[in-house]
């Protein structure tokens, strides 16, 4: 019971950290959308696109966390723990797509640079430097145990990352007029985006086909139980993960 208990303190907590930090990609994904119209500039309206999605994402786990919070059933004896695991492999694939879009967009400006406002993507870049550090730092604190919350992180880091390329490509730009450096810093980020999926990926896709969690030896479990005084067979034995931190035994 004190298990679950601190299960329910920590799913509050990070409902509380993703409702800030979606408050947060929100307002600046509007400063970003204005901003691009303003000025006409192709790099902050993509940006802003990117952002709206991930707003998407942080909303998805924000509702999945709820939903692992709800009483268990009959039915359901485990509750919804699970929808933390299913919104954490969504988050994952979202995060390839938005890296095979990168590529797509970076391939296509490499053939033909647009002009790009340096002053005004910098200025506008610098915020969303700010808005993700600071929702980076909030959802560092909060992590833990939870890969829905860490596909979260994982969302806002690569945001972080492009909003450290876009100000160095407008540097570039307004120094050197090169207007490659936009696509190319774009590739970069499209890379960093990828590599950050994976992880993901994997833990929440082990965790779906209930593998055997890391760091647990079943074969190991099963001797231990079976030389345990009274214990005359240890059969179908099945250890897995109900959702991060929450392992089980039958």
């Amino acid at each position: 019971m004190s298990h679950v208990h601190a299960h329910a303190i920590d799913r509050a907590a990070s409902r509380r950290v993703l409702a800030v930090v979606l408050t947060l990609t929100l307002l600046y994904a509007v400063i970003e959308l204005v901003g691009g119209l303003l000025t006409g500039s192709l790099a902050l309206l993509a940006d802003a696109a990117h952002m709206f999605g991930d707003t998407g994402t942080v909303g998805l786990a924000l509702v999945a966390s709820w939903l692992a919070g709800r009483p268990v059933t009959a039915q359901r004896s485990f509750g919804y723990q699970r929808a933390e695991i299913l919104a954490a492999l969504a988050n994952g694939v979202a995060l390839v797509a938005l890296a095979i879009w990168i590529f797509v967009e970076a391939i296509d400006r490499l053939a033909d640079p647009p002009e790009i406002l340096g002053g005004w993507v910098l200025a506008v870049a610098a915020v969303g430097l700010v808005v993700n550090l600071t929702a980076a730092t909030l959802l560092e604190r909060t992590a833990g145990h939870s890969l829905n919350v860490r596909a979260v992180q994982r969302h806002v880091l690569a945001d972080l990352a492009g909003s450290v390329g876009v100000i160095a490509a407008a540097l570039i730009v307004i120094a050197t007029g090169w207007r490659y450096a936009d696509p190319l810093v774009g590739l970069a980020i499209a890379f960093l985006v990828l590599g950050s999926s994976w992880t993901i990926l994997r833990d929440s896709v082990s965790i779906l086909l209930e593998s055997t969690p890391r760091g647990i030896d079943l074969a190991q479990v099963g001797r231990r139980m079976a030389g345990m005084e009274g214990v005359v067979e240890v059969h179908d034995l099945h250890i897995w993960t109900i959702t991060s931190g929450f392992p089980a035994l039958s």
